[in-house]
């Protein structure tokens, strides 16, 4: 028997399986997806790989194939399921089949156990006490002591033994060898749900909920397994929803997987689930130890939880009976990876749903464009929550307007309104949220007179400043020196705007410095404990303001914030992104949602120098459908996803004259390849320098070719991954490939 083997390489020219004898002593042990070490190249160094497939002849002369050394003890098997969703990965996003590999395993390697040991005593209460005498005799102290203590208590955990009594490890040693005691060890998990909560029964749904509930339950029971999409405005109970679908699918014998945006929100989602699933539920996030993932790991694989919680990642839970997936906040970009191969989530669960057979629910108070125009076209079913739980009011909204603000006289990064109603819930003792919308400030350029942005003449897209003092469009390369007066209204109130987390509570506790102030941000989220810290802090009302960045509006549920205060509103709308208006929109509106959930009215004040823009007055109304309308006629406009497609062409190398020449070669190849198919309506841009133009030493050039057909696009991708490596003059050049990527380069 033969196997072909992935070698454990990242690396693109040994982006294939290699066939290898199978020894006979090896035959019964080695499966598909078996972790083996092989002997690579002329050198005979020893590899890592895995099984990918079998075969019984032999692709070249059999005395020129090498033997399988030995299983690889410290791997874990990969299922045959994983390699297949690997291969999936790898066909439908790009990148190597080890990056592929890698990102499914996201568990590799086996983690020493922890063990805890326990010292049992051997003899009975008569034996002991004339051992004892004997001991006393000898003057073995040690071995007294630790008798004595164990007529009172026969069972001992080990630490207690030699730290608090001190007994020496030879004289443990000498008392197991003469069988007066022994030393039992057992393995014990890690956990990292390791707090118990107080359990919660019986929830009661409204009749929307109850509506959603019934339809997906239903389907499950017929065998019918569809994707939903779950839209429902923020507050209305979308998490209650899935609990009770969640608990039929569990009692159906199956496991399911929730798939979170951000890590911060895993201590809230945990929270939430384990009340209602005790020690059945754990988690999975990057926070996590190398030892902590891999029992969450083994305990998916053993069937000894039934609900694992986590950021993408999550969704690659070996679980053996999966029949479940539910991804909520779908819409949010972090689904997307930003590492080879450039998977989207929300696409591979769809894959692994199939594979699986389970169902799979996506749930959002304001659905990406890509899942509601399928909801629309039947693709996915559509489910809606129009009203809040709890009988709870939406939140009312307001707009402060910046220009106004500063012709008034107010220069600070606070609204008059602002700081008013803060004022006024200090006095309530009730708690605010404050929301930076720093997405895109570094580097937009925009009037603070007239509040537009500098926009490129050909894109439709804002331009950015560069360190270089040029501003520059990611999207054509067209770039113009940096403007000291507004094109648009002539105002010197021109410049990069931004602010950080930092500046914004330090203004805070100079107005307010009576106010208990919490900032939640990269650089107070460093440690693994620290997103659970702050946010556990905040609920227990611990604190009055919460400052923070997009971390702090996904999701999370406080009933007594009662004011969101959205500062620099329109920042998102500055970034070189044709989804710029979208992800404003999204976020707002999920900032917004953070007020009033529970019996307290709720408001919330989004400050902003462009109070006129579509995203902005549709998340002041709440007006998902609205917005949808308005950014498909866009989108439709410029030839956008989801209407249109688009393949992101990125060339890096440490020499730009190199790189800019292999780039302009695979825009050759593009031109040619689009001639000999005859393509029409496929339209190619660039190249030119991406938006970061150098990162890490690595000069950036980027090409993107836009197309309705998804198909040409898929094709040309796959064309381009076959011939980077005919430039003969390639040398430490890479090439990324991503299909409607999230966010710009």
């Amino acid at each position: 028997m033969y196997a072909d083997i992935i070698v454990d390489i990242s690396h693109e020219n040994l982006d294939r399986s290699f066939q290898y004898h199978i020894p006979s002593e090896l035959e019964e042990e080695i499966k598909m997806g078996s972790a083996v070490v092989i002997p690579f190249g002329k050198g005979e160094r020893e590899l890592e790989g895995f099984v990918v497939g079998f075969s019984e002849k032999p692709k070249i002369e059999p005395s020129k194939i090498k033997d399988v050394l030995r299983l690889n003890a410290k791997a874990l098997p990969v299922s045959s399921r994983m390699i297949a969703l690997a291969a999936k990965m790898h066909e439908m996003f790009g990148g190597t089949m080890n990056d592929a590999l890698s990102t499914v395993l996201n568990v590799k390697k086996t983690v020493k156990p922890v063990e805890k040991k326990t010292v049992v005593l051997n003899k009975n209460e008569e034996e002991t006490k004339i051992l004892i005498e004997t001991y006393e005799k000898k003057h073995a102290l040690g071995k007294v002591r630790l008798l004595e203590e164990l007529l009172t208590q026969p069972q001992m955990d080990k630490s207690i033994v030699t730290g608090k009594l001190n007994i020496a490890a030879s004289t443990l040693e000498a008392l197991v060898k003469d069988d007066v005691i022994r030393v039992d060890v057992e393995e014990v998990l890690r956990k990292a749900n390791n707090k118990s909560y107080k359990k919660i029964t019986g929830l009661v749904l409204n009749p929307e909920q109850q509506s959603a509930v019934d339809t997906i339950v239903k389907d499950m029971d017929n065998g019918d397994k569809k994707t939903y999409l779950l839209h429902g405005i923020t507050g209305s109970g979308k998490t209650e929803v899935y609990i009770n679908v969640i608990e039929h699918a569990v009692s159906m014998g199956k496991q399911v997987i929730v798939l979170i945006p951000e890590i911060s929100l895993t201590y809230q989602t945990v929270k939430r689930f384990s009340m209602h699933f005790g020690d059945r539920v754990s988690f999975m996030h990057s926070k996590l130890s190398a030892g902590e993932k891999y029992d969450q790991y083994r305990m998916a694989e053993d069937g000894k939880i039934d609900i694992m919680i986590g950021p993408r990642s999550a969704l690659f839970t070996p679980f053996k009976n999966l029949g479940l997936i539910v991804i909520d906040e779908e819409h949010e970009g972090s689904y997307k990876s930003d590492n080879p191969p450039k998977y989207h989530a929300r696409e591979m669960a769809e894959v692994l749903a199939d594979m699986t057979g389970s169902s799979l629910i996506l749930g959002s108070a304001t659905p990406s464009l890509e899942s509601y125009l399928k909801a629309k076209n039947g693709e996915y079913v559509l489910l809606k929550l129009t009203k809040r739980a709890k009988d709870a009011k939406e939140a009312e909204i307001k707009i402060i307007d910046l220009k106004a603000e500063l012709a008034s006289g107010n220069k600070t990064m606070f609204g008059r309104e602002l700081v008013s109603a803060i004022n006024d819930r200090l006095r309530k003792n009730e708690q605010v949220m404050l929301f930076l919308n720093r997405r895109g400030y570094s580097g937009s350029v925009s009037c603070r007179s007239c509040g537009k942005p500098v926009m490129c003449p050909h894109c439709s897209v804002s331009l950015t400043l560069h360190n270089d003092k040029m501003l520059r469009c990611h999207y054509c390369g067209y770039e113009i020196p940096f403007v000291k007066k507004c094109p648009e209204c002539g105002s010197s109130f021109i410049g990069a705007f931004g602010t950080g987390t930092q500046k914004v509570e330090e203004n805070i506790k100079k107005i307010f410095p009576y106010a208990r102030v919490l900032r939640m941000d990269a650089d107070t989220t460093k440690s693994k404990d620290s997103y659970e810290n702050i946010l556990s802090a905040f609920a227990n009302e611990e604190a009055d303001i919460l400052i923070g960045t997009q971390m702090i509006v996904k999701g999370h549920d406080f009933p007594k914030v009662t004011l969101v205060g959205i500062l620099a509103a329109d920042l998102s709308l500055n970034v070189s992104d044709y989804r710029a208006s979208e992800k404003t929109f999204e976020l707002l509106l999920q900032a917004a949602g953070r007020a009033g959930r529970d019996k307290l009215p709720g408001e919330v004040y989004i400050q902003t120098y462009r109070p006129d823009h579509y995203s902005i007055v549709c998340a002041k109304e709440a007006d998902y459908e609205g917005f949808f309308e308005k950014e498909m006629a866009y989108r439709r406009l410029a030839g956008y996803p989801p209407l249109s497609h688009i393949l992101a062409v990125l060339c890096t190398g440490p020499n730009e004259k190199r790189n800019e020449d292999f780039c302009a070669y695979l825009a050759g190849k593009i031109k040619e390849k689009l001639g000999e198919t005859g393509c029409e309506d496929v339209f190619m841009i660039g190249p030119a320098k991406a938006g970061l133009a150098k990162v890490t030493d690595l000069y950036r050039q980027l090409i993107y070719v836009k197309s309705e057909n998804y198909d040409i696009l898929y094709k040309l991708m796959k064309f381009l991954d076959e011939v980077k490596d005919s430039y003969k003059d390639k040398k430490d050049e890479l090439l990324y490939l991503d299909l409607d990527p999230m966010n710009s380069y």
